[in-house]
């Protein structure tokens, strides 16, 4: 399976690195954060349609979550 490097702080831009930060600050995981980044244009477009799509709707936060931390697990995904 491909690895996709995770980027240092002093890799990432001053607005991302201030996403990871808060992320982190927040107890969650910011790895997935840190390797998008690896493309920033991507990253960009990802978080403008993933936020909204995850903090909105019918199913809590929370539950898509787990949900999306179940489907990582089967996928021997860790991040």
């Amino acid at each position: 399976m491909a690895r996709i490097r995770l980027l240092e702080d002093d890799e990432l831009d001053p607005q991302t690195l201030e996403r990871v930060r808060a992320v982190e600050a927040a107890g969650a995981d910011a790895s997935p954060m840190r390797g998008m980044a690896q493309h920033q244009a991507f990253f960009d477009r990802y978080n403008a349609f993933y936020y909204p799509s995850h903090n909105e709707g019918l199913i809590e936060p929370a539950l898509k979550e787990l949900v999306r931390l179940k489907i990582a697990r089967l996928n021997d995904c860790f991040t």
